[in-house]
């Protein structure tokens, strides 16, 4: 397989030969397609007849677009395997980073499909990624492709990989380029190139040779030039041809290239089908262009900028006024000032630095100064990736751990790794047994177990470079010829442990229980030809134990053991120990005590715990199946005793073991075990305690209940379970129910708790549980049923309705709040000023809002307070804001403040008059009129305790004068007067004439009423009608003299005057009217001169149409529409051609021309077709429109629209306003 194409920009393509030319032992090819970078080339093709294949290898040259220099050399075996003499379509790169699999370039002969697949890992994804496909650089597939592109996308959730196609149907020429496929997921974002040809099988290499004749096998390994040298004529004329002419492109087309900008040539090109880029740039160059000149630029930016990757590069432009504004964009993005993109002003320069230049800042760069811009494109070349660190020849064993690491001169740089000449990719290395791993810019194949078939020829290759190395793996084999054996030694004795095995030269290590043994003064280690020995001497107990011995380098162990023979001792492990030799147990939980007994020969155990004993005897006396329970010193066979009960010991080797079935509070204690063996004796104290939920909580009751809440009081459990209680849960349920509810999750630390959010009136019970680190407690005795209930809110209103000398009347009313347990009724306490004590005036609760306090002291002050009382106790108290005073009250009349000026009435109206006043006892209310009583028969009164009623049915201007009012209780009195003036409307204006006549003008005088209706006059009403028409103007109103002058008259033709007098009821009935005639003043003569009289009549014409109306059911409509005709035309209204007779629920007016009907609260059946018809004398007209009635509104009652017309005549005449 041929190695790793560096990923540069634009995207690297194998070269389409067009000739292949051999001189001297060296290739000289020309290509032909468009931009390609520099780079190294190393790609191999087998030649028809060769057996062997060969490589092509030289530097392309960017300007001359050709390779002009290819040395023939043997390949590589490994680096240039043979390839198909028919398929030479550009390989995949190696997969980096996200890419599993790079898409191929293929080429594709036009009018098939095709499909370009690529793999992406989703381990190295933020999200789920967003991916686009593009032709060139910008063309976005997705958005301008047509219908022969489609795109497919899965995911494997196994291997978390996502598979991306795009599929094109029906390749045309026109899809022949450069493409790209941009992925993006979050703040990640990665793409990769491909190219796809459509010009068919590749020129130069085939069956039938590159000459277009077939050769035969004879000719030998190397004739190029027989093969070449017909193909070499051709092509070259065909070049020469094809430079000559216009490339196959229409003439409009190169008018609109001339015309457009460098970065818009590939789209275009794309777009009209246009494959030779290079040859229309060539031919663009050549024509020739006026180039206007700047007036923005100076200086302008470079057609194309190329950088490093890594460096930074700066772009300048100059411009002609420092004070223009400037933009600069990236692929029509504005750019904005940052780290990585720096502006900078110096004179008329402006600058734009880009610091550590990327691949994603390879694009095209537009400046734009006003109107005018210029462009640029920036390629970011990827230098070659060089091999620092090669790899190292290794020789391991099976089973070994393998890394081999190599290190490149670039930080996540693309390597391809090779075994045997087979590239390892990452697909693979999920079902093999080697992983690739990157770590900055080393790279490391890694075997965590390797095994034979992994040895062999290892390469790594980049795009700057390679290496090799070799790695060897061989079996390890070790024969034991002598295992080393168990030993029992007594104290200060030697112990020797051996072994033999069948290589001399292998070293290995002693292990004591697992802990590498270290030669000391005691412990000797020796290694002589195939024995290995560890000597100890002066055996010690703390020697005893497992002795392993592990040859160096073989996965093989030898183990013995070394006995000490020893006084019996007890090994206690307590687990879940608190202190020394204690052990906690869960009351229900099984406890099984293993205690390690060692001595040899082997003790007898013994357990006691105050008056019991249980012991074993030892293998060596009885068999295991026989130990003994002693008790008061009587031996029993343990057979006979609780063998099989819930308290019992069992024997097994060196354990001796206490079990207590479901462990309960009574088994706590302390428990001793005895060990006993000819050497000696050993005692050991086990303290065991049994842990158990606490009991439940005690004494659980509810204290006090409001309208929703009810506070629980508890008291701890006696018994905490061996652990303190952490806190409580606590439930609650109605009475009669089943179901209790949780009140709260995390536990509750006090001994009182306040329920809320509970239904007032209804019985419920409560519980409460104590928890400690155990567990729950049993749930607590319920509570007695409770209710929660509140008391009412305090009464409302409290007002003194009555105070005598010793009696004071209250009034209220009910509580807003009362709650389900209602009110039973109210209490009335008072207390006296200068007195804490409120003393209560009722003993049993009333019911109704009212209560009469008797037997009060005559002048004390006294405050006053009420309560309500139900079930739940009393309410807040309802108090008087301010003390009353016990005593008689002196009688005073409260006139309102409308009565205390003169009180006016239009004649026909009722007169009620209600005048509040005070005093204790009732006193006595009298009514005069200038001194007399009034008449009873025609003024009615009534009085109460608090006020008296002055009512007159129908106000006569008789009812006018002032009245008074007297108030009187025994000696005492008050009197308040009451002035009433009943008006109606004044009479007509008096002597109304015509006092002068000039011009245009006249004064006109008049005197005022005789009757004003009981009111002053407060202006006059003037009219004027020309004596043709008789149609009255108003000339002023509310004219507040007597006088006025009346303008704009016509000479020569009569008027008509009348006069109203206006007062607080309106206008007068009558008007003072007289007639003259308007003349010339003495000394003028009027000569009329002599005309035809003018016709005035016409046939109606509406001047305004009907408009069709859209309107809500239930809402007033009004049909507006102005028509002209005199004589006055007659209007007939119409619906669907049926006339409109007298309807309530139209209404018809016209207003001097201005036609309106009015719709009242219009329904759907009111739709259809209105029309209006006006007809006189000399014709008709006719106008229509449509009325659509649309259904009832949503919501309350429908509202009521008020409709508003208003014309404006355009002679000035007036103006009417129609509601």
């Amino acid at each position: 397989m041929a190695p790793a194409r560096p990923d540069t920009s634009p995207t690297l393509l194998k070269p389409r030969f067009k000739t292949i030319r051999i001189s001297d032992g060296e290739i000289e090819a020309q290509t032909g397609w468009g931009v390609w970078t520099p780079t190294h080339l190393n790609d191999s093709w087998s030649l028809p007849g060769q057996e062997k294949p060969f490589c092509l290898q030289g530097l392309f040259d960017a300007e001359q677009n050709k390779v002009p220099s290819f040395a023939l050399n043997p390949a590589p075996k490994v680096a240039c395997p043979e390839a198909p003499p028919e398929d030479l379509s550009p390989t995949a790169e190696e997969p980096t980073g996200v890419f599993l699999k790079k898409p191929d370039s293929v080429s594709v002969e036009t009018g098939k499909d095709t499909v370009i697949v690529a793999k992406l890992n989703g381990k190295e994804l933020p999200a789920k990624p967003a991916v686009k496909w593009f032709k060139g650089k910008w063309l976005e597939l997705g958005s301008k492709s047509g219908a022969r592109f489609s795109f497919k996308e899965s995911h494997d959730a196994a291997s978390n990989v996502y598979t991306i196609e795009l599929h094109i149907t029906k390749v045309v020429l026109g899809d022949r380029g450069d493409y790209r496929i941009e992925v993006k997921a979050k703040d990640f974002c990665d793409s990769c190139a491909f190219n796809i040809d459509v010009e068919g099988m590749l020129v130069g290499v085939g069956a039938k040779g590159l000459g277009g004749e077939a050769k035969s096998d004879t000719a030998g390994e190397l004739d190029f030039s027989g093969l070449l040298k017909k193909r070499q004529v051709v092509e070259e004329e065909k070049k020469k041809k094809k430079d000559d002419d216009d490339l196959g492109i229409p003439p409009e087309i190169w008018e609109l290239l001339k015309g457009a900008k460098k970065s818009e040539y590939e789209r275009i090109a794309f777009q009209y089908g246009i494959t030779d880029l290079r040859g229309m740039l060539k031919r663009l160059k050549k024509a020739k262009v006026e180039v206007k000149k700047s007036a923005a630029f100076t200086k302008k930016l470079d057609p194309a900028y190329q950088v490093d990757r890594g460096n930074k590069i700066k772009l300048v432009v100059e411009i002609s006024d420092p004070d223009l504004p400037l933009k600069w964009f990236k692929n029509g993005q504005e750019i904005k000032p940052s780290s990585k993109y720096v502006f900078e002003n110096v004179g008329k320069k402006r600058i734009l630095t880009i610091n550590k230049c990327t691949l994603a800042d390879d694009a095209a760069y537009e400046v734009v100064v006003k109107d005018e811009k210029c462009f640029t494109e920036l390629f970011v070349k990827e230098p070659p990736v060089l091999i620092v660190t090669p790899l190292e020849d290794q020789q391991v064993f099976v089973g070994d751990r393998v890394e081999m690491a190599v290190e490149v001169s670039e930080e996540g740089a693309q390597v391809m790794w090779l075994k045997d000449g087979v590239e390892l990719t990452r697909e693979d290395s999920f079902k093999a047994r080697y992983r690739l791993k990157k770590d900055g810019k080393r790279h490391i194949l890694i075997y965590s177990e390797v095994t034979m078939e992994d040895k062999g020829h290892y390469q790594v290759m980049t795009n700057g470079g390679q290496c090799e190395a070799e790695l060897i793996v061989e079996e390890k084999q070790l024969e034991v010829l002598q295992d080393i054996a168990d030993l029992t030694v007594k104290a200060s004795e030697q112990a020797v442990f051996k072994c033999e095995v069948s290589d001399e030269k292998v070293t290995g290590k002693w292990y004591k229980n697992g802990v590498e043994v270290r030669p000391s003064k005691r412990i000797t280690i020796s290694h002589t030809g195939r024995f290995h020995k560890l000597v100890i001497d002066d055996v010690r107990p703390e020697d005893e134990g497992d002795y392993t011995f592990v040859p160096d380098g073989y996965a093989l162990s030898l183990s013995a053991k070394l006995k000490f023979l020893e006084p019996p001792k007890i090994h206690l492990d307590c687990s879940g120990q608190t202190s020394e030799n204690a052990i906690v147990v869960v009351a229900g939980n099984k406890l099984r005590m293993d205690v390690s007994i060692t001595g040899e020969p082997r003790p007898v155990a013994t357990w006691m715990k105050e008056d019991e004993v249980w012991c074993g005897l030892p293998s060596a006396l009885t068999s295991p199946s026989q130990p003994c329970w002693v008790a008061l010193g009587k031996l029993v066979p343990l057979s006979e005793l609780r063998t099989e009960g819930r308290v019992r010991i069992e024997q097994r080797g060196d354990i001796s073991s206490f079990v207590i079935e479901s462990a309960e509070r009574g088994d706590e204690g302390r428990y001793t075990i005895k060990v006993t063996n000819p050497v000696g004796e050993d005692v050991a104290s086990i303290l065991l305690k049994v842990v158990d939920v606490p009991d439940p909580p005690e004494a659980v009751r509810v204290t006090s209940v409001g309208e929703d809440w009810a506070v629980l009081v508890w008291e701890p459990p006696k018994y905490d379970g061996g652990r303190p209680v952490t806190g409580y849960l606590l439930e609650r349920k109605k009475k009669g129910s089943q179901r209790w509810m949780k009140l709260n999750f995390e536990v509750f630390t006090e001994t009182t708790y306040e329920s809320t959010n509970m239904i007032e009136g209804i019985l419920y019970e409560m519980r409460v549980f104590a928890v400690n680190v155990i567990g729950v407690s049993q749930p607590s005795m319920n509570t007695k049923p409770f209710m929660p209930i509140a008391p009412t809110s305090e009464p409302q209103h409290l007002t003194v309705e009555d105070v005598t000398d010793t009696t004071t009347t209250l009034k209220w009313r009910p509580p807003d709040k009362i709650g389900a347990g209602g009110i039973d009724g109210y209490l009335i306490e008072y207390c006296v000023e200068g007195s804490d004590e409120w003393i209560p005036a009722n003993t049993e609760p009333v019911e109704r809002c009212g209560f009469t306090v008797k037997n009060l002291p005559t002048g004390a002050k006294i405050t006053f307070r009420v309560v309500g009382v139900n079930i739940a106790g009393r309410s807040q108290p309802a108090t008087l804001a301010q003390p009353v005073t016990i005593r008689e009250i002196q009688p005073k009349i409260r006139l309102p403040r409308h009565l205390r000026q003169t009180y006016v009435r239009k004649v026909g109206e009722h007169l009620n008059l209600v005048i509040p006043f005070q005093g204790k006892p009732r006193p006595q209310v009298v009514w005069t009129k200038g001194g007399a009583p009034i008449d009873t028969s025609h003024v009615h009164v009534r009085t109460s305790d608090f006020d008296t009623v002055f009512f007159v049915r129908q106000a006569a201007r008789s009812d006018s004068g002032e009245y008074e009012l007297t108030v009187q209780i025994e000696n005492m009195k008050d009197t308040a007067t009451v002035c009433i003036r009943v008006v109606e409307k004044a009479g007509p204006p008096q002597n109304v004439m015509v006092k002068e006549v000039w011009g245009t003008n006249a004064l006109v005088e008049w005197q005022p009423p005789k009757d004003d209706g009981n009111s002053e006059i407060t202006g006059y009403f003037v009219q004027k009608a020309d004596k043709k028409t008789m149609e009255w103007f108003t000339v002023y109103e509310r004219n507040r003299h007597t006088s006025c002058t009346v303008s704009d008259l016509i000479m020569g033709n009569e008027y008509y005057f009348r006069v109203y007098s206006e007062n607080v009821c309106g206008l007068s009935d009558l008007p003072g009217s007289p007639h003259r005639c308007i003349s010339p003043p003495p000394g003028m003569t009027l000569k009329l001169p002599e005309y035809k009289e003018h016709d005035f009549r016409t046939p109606p014409k509406f001047l305004t149409p009907l408009p069709d109306r859209v309107v809500v059911a239930g809402y007033a409509a009004a049909l507006n529409c102005a028509v002209r005709g005199h004589p006055k035309p007659k209007v007939v209204w119409m619906k669907n051609k049926m006339e409109i007779r007298e309807d309530p629920k139209f209404l018809m007016t016209n207003q001097q021309g201005v036609l309106t009907l009015n719709i009242r609260r219009p329904s759907p059946f009111d739709s259809g077709t209105y029309s209006c018809r006006a007809v006189n004398e000399l014709g008709e007209a006719l106008a229509e429109c449509k009325l659509e009635v649309r259904g009832e509104p949503g919501g309350g009652g429908a509202l009521r629209s008020t409709h508003l017309t208003l014309i404006h005549k355009a002679d000035g005449a007036g103006q009417t306003c129609a509601l």
